[in-house]
């Protein structure tokens, strides 16, 4: 049976949790349901922007930027402890004072000082900003003199700490609305938002810092959320101890379809694999190139499947558990046919590559045929092919679930900001990735490693986000300059050791 992600863990995983807008609403509503008033919350909301302020710079002169919603309530209790605490303090609004409702109310009532309308010389003597102009949810480009004020806080490089998102990023899509500022910190509420971990996010908000304001973790229970950032607590008790009496079939045999020209790529993947765990890996090659690659690493194991129906019958045998087709087997019939073949079988299958491309012109057929546990691994370009219409849908985590429902596939959509999405909906988000994995042959090892944690039992959404954070974390143990694909496969058992449930080393008799 696959190992699968728990649909809720609220034991150990409940701070990895991501709310979007709606089930941030969700969250404050059942808060304050439970008792706790709605200003306690906004007053701490505030203060612990103000604590961030006060802990990141000696005193200075503020500009509070406050919009006409919450986020404006929160940015005046702010203000109100920052002048408490001896600071130079302004308060700008975003329109009447008069207009503001409810919690915001209460929170203009409590601010003492003068306030004044937005206006270009807020600026002028290069203060420390605090942005609570629009919170996460803007759903229309900014404009006007706030738009003006974005503008003048990015060509000056000022110091900007954001209250939730900084202002023009939505918290769903991660998406920037006309403008938004580069903040050197954002302060977010009970939980981070997905749009706090898309690539806008990852460039915009700085240090994120998740306060707690008093929203007990209980809530959790009823949103039932879906959405989690990537983290070892999220699948680290699926992977496998070396235990006594296990043996190499019990580990999964790993099948990768080799082609007769990109070689290298099928020989990471194989050797990713076996790192990851996989008992045995074969390379299913051609004979003009069979050389090429038993000449190579001597453990992986090489088989003569000249056209896809040879793949098929290489399938045959069921202990070949798990079948990675893409890296290097080609644009072509024996690649489109293999894929069939590997899908028809029932079993674990990754789809990387060219086993995408080659369906590009019918991916119907490709989702027609997907009816076992499969994992694909695109790249943006990858992706529009395989969905064109979902290419320009906001936010690369609803374009995710939505490929993923449609073509019945896990799908791990590659970047800086990769999502892991399964057909029900569930997703993951993996920042834990430097710049450094933008290099030839390192989607080849994530795939390997991906299909190495599947031969072993693992179900396409803990394999991805498994696979997604090692690979990750192999390229930040490296250190330096230079880093190869191959650098990569030598630090993944490094990675695994870090992470493994236990004690995975061997007993010894001393």
């Amino acid at each position: 049976m696959a190992i699968e992600l728990p649909l809720r863990d609220l034991t150990r995983s409940d701070n990895l949790v991501l709310l979007n807008c709606a089930e941030m609403a969700m969250a404050d509503a059942s808060a304050i349901s439970s008792g706790i008033a709605g200003i306690d919350l906004m007053e701490a909301a505030g203060r612990v922007v103000a604590e961030t302020v006060l802990e990141r710079h000696l005193p200075r002169p503020v500009v509070v930027l406050c919009g006409p919603g919450n986020n404006g309530g929160d940015g005046l209790v702010a203000a109100r402890h920052l002048h408490a605490a001896g600071w130079p303090v302004q308060v700008a609004l975003l329109g009447d004072r008069a207009a503001y409702r409810g919690d915001a109310a209460w929170a203009s009532q409590t601010w003492k000082g003068p306030v004044q309308p937005l206006n270009g010389g807020l600026l002028d003597s290069n203060p420390l900003i605090i942005d609570a102009l629009f919170g996460a949810g803007l759903g229309r480009p900014i404009e006007g003199i706030a738009a003006e004020l974005i503008d003048r806080m990015n060509s000056g490089a000022l110091h900007v700490v954001a209250v939730d998102v900084p202002s023009g990023l939505h918290g769903d899509s991660g998406e920037v609305m006309g403008r938004a500022p580069m903040a050197e910190c954002t302060v977010t509420f009970f939980r981070a938002k997905p749009g706090h971990y898309s690539v806008e996010g990852l460039r915009r908000c700085g240090v994120l810092k998740i306060a707690d304001i008093g929203i007990p973790k209980s809530v959790l229970e009823a949103i039932a959320p879906r959405h989690w950032r990537n983290a070892p607590p999220l699948w680290k008790d699926s992977l496998l101890l070396n235990e006594r009496g296990t043996h190499k079939y019990a580990r999964g045999h790993l099948t990768i379809l080799g082609g007769a020209v990109a070689t290298g790529a099928a020989r990471l993947a194989a050797v990713a694999a076996r790192r990851a765990g996989a008992g045995l890996v074969s390379i299913a090659a051609q004979r003009i190139v069979m050389a090429v690659y038993q000449a190579t690493e001597p453990g992986n194991l090489i088989a003569e499947v000249e056209e896809g129906s040879d793949f098929a019958r290489l399938l045959a045998d069921e202990r070949r558990n798990a079948i990675l087709v893409g890296p290097g087997s080609g644009v072509n019939e024996r690649t489109r046919v293999s894929v069939m073949a590997a899908l028809a079988t029932g079993r674990s299958v990754v789809l990387d590559a060219d086993a995408m491309t080659v369906f590009s012109k019918a991916p119907s057929k490709l989702f027609e045929a997907i009816h076992g546990p499969a994992l694909l691994t695109p790249h943006e370009g990858e992706f529009r092919r395989l969905f064109p219409d979902l290419a320009a849908l906001p936010g690369k985590v609803e374009r995710a679930r939505q490929a993923a429902c449609r073509s019945g596939a896990t799908v791990l959509l590659k970047g800086p900001d990769t999502v892991i999405a399964a057909p029900d909906g569930r997703a993951v988000t993996n920042i834990h990735a430097p710049a450094s994995l933008a290099t030839a042959g390192s989607g080849d090892v994530l795939a390997g490693i991906a299909g190495g944690l599947m031969a072993q039992g693992l179900a396409p959404l803990a394999a991805g986000a498994a696979a997604a954070w090692l690979h990750g974390d192999c390229a930040f143990r490296f250190e330096r300059p230079g880093m190869i694909a191959e650098d990569l496969i030598d630090r993944i058992p490094d990675a695994l050791a870090a992470v493994m449930p236990g004690d995975s080393r061997e007993c010894r008799d001393h």
